[in-house]
């Protein structure tokens, strides 16, 4: 009797003991399903950039949430400031993937930061969608070395080399095909980006019938331009093609306009493209063109209800990183419903078969991960200040929304 009674005991034993195990399961399984799904930013929120990324994604956040999250889970945004430093970028991905534990990384703007970052991402082996950086060395990683670096993709912008073949196209069609130029001066910050430009940027613009007078990268602290613009003058050049980001665009085209240097001018100027610059500087950008990957126009049908969208919640026009932001946060969602899983190595295949129509164009990536360019793609865009702060696009054609005016003191 004894014997069957202890027989009994250990049976009724292992019995709650299985009992016990699937119970704690099942509240793991409930409890993992109802933890958000953590959205990392790192961003340089001292600027438009960082600022805008931050608030791009929430929006999309927001809207993804309303419809209910993705896998039944709420989506939720944890920031953190990488500057434009890279030590400082370093900590703030350390931050994200070791403290916060986030499931995703969506931010960046400087290169030379981003790179930094690589190597700390990889380890951490937590996806990155890049949204501000341009230059092909971060998605080259991926390339030469897949099993280290596949963790990367580039939502926006598209990398350097095609923003130089798109200036080439820009100035080509604009500046010869209209305005009958014929001689440029290559002027830029010496920092990576602008470096990987540069090879690109020359060869075009020659094979292009264009001849190239003048080409000098500057040091991004520098405060007097006056002897970089007398040596553009000197050179004969019609036109100055500006690589800005890091400089202070401010003071740059502030002394272009003092100054009333007898140059056209325009490129890849970054806070140029900020909606209060033209204001900030007094009205003195008016003539310069700019890259414009934030535009109100009819990109895709996403484009102008994000714009309207983004301006009615936050009182400003979104800068370039805003839709690339807002873009990655709904491929991010959409790789997770395909592949049911928020684990990288589940997304990473999903994401390399994204085709997704949204602000900035038809997103795909390449076998480096990076956006795909081109017509049909990413098309890269050029914009004007006009007077009274007024916008227009004047490259591509066929999104034209303005004609293209001279500066004051050029204009006969």
């Amino acid at each position: 009797m004894t014997n069957r009674r202890v027989r009994l005991t250990q049976s009724l034993v292992i019995l709650l003991g299985v009992l016990l195990v699937d119970l704690i399961a099942g509240t793991s399984v409930v409890a993992q399903a109802a933890r958000p799904i953590r959205i990392g930013v790192p961003a340089a929120i001292q600027l438009q950039v960082g600022r805008d990324a931050v608030d791009a994604v929430q929006m999309a956040i927001d809207e993804i949430n309303t419809k209910g999250g993705v896998l039944g889970r709420k989506l939720e945004m944890v920031v953190a400031d990488e500057t434009e430093n890279p030590e400082q970028g370093i900590s703030a991905i350390r931050k994200l993937t070791a403290d916060d534990k986030v499931d995703v990384l969506i931010g960046g703007y400087s290169s030379g930061v981003a790179l930094a970052e690589m190597p700390h991402v990889a380890q951490s082996k937590t996806i990155y969608l890049g949204i501000g950086a341009a230059s092909p060395s971060i998605t080259a990683k991926v390339k030469s070395d897949y099993a280290s670096y596949k963790y990367f993709f580039r939502v926006n912008p598209v990398n350097s080399i095609h923003l130089a073949e798109g200036l080439v196209d820009f100035v080509a069609g604009t500046l010869k095909g209209e305005l009958a130029y014929s001689r440029v001066a290559i002027v830029g910050e010496n920092a990576r980006w602008a470096q990987d430009i540069v090879p690109t940027l020359k060869t075009g613009i020659a094979a292009a019938g264009i001849e190239v007078r003048m080409t000098e990268l500057f040091d991004a602290q520098t405060t007097d331009f006056s002897p970089l613009f007398s040596k553009a003058r000197e050179s004969g050049a019609q036109f100055m093609v500006v690589l800005l980001s890091h400089t202070s665009s401010d003071t740059f085209v502030k002394q272009w306009y003092d100054a009333r240097v007898p140059l056209l001018m325009g490129g890849i100027d970054t806070k140029s493209q900020d909606a209060d610059f033209y204001q900030r500087l007094g009205g003195k950008s008016i003539g310069e063109f700019t890259t414009a990957s934030a535009v109100r126009a009819p990109v895709t049908p996403k484009t102008i209800p994000f714009w309207d969208a983004f301006l009615g919640r936050y009182h400003r026009a979104p800068v370039y990183t805003a839709p690339g932001a807002y873009d990655a946060t709904y491929i991010y969602a959409e790789a997770v419903e395909r592949a049911s899983s928020t684990s990288a190595e589940a997304l990473i295949p999903q994401l390399e078969k994204t085709d997704h129509v949204g602000v900035v164009g038809r997103v795909t990536f390449d076998e480096a991960h990076d956006v795909r360019a081109g017509p049909g793609y990413v098309n890269v865009r050029f914009s004007q200040w006009q007077d009274n702060g007024t916008r227009a696009i004047v490259w591509p054609k066929d999104l034209r929304t303005g004609r293209l005016i001279m500066p004051p003191w050029m204009r006969q």
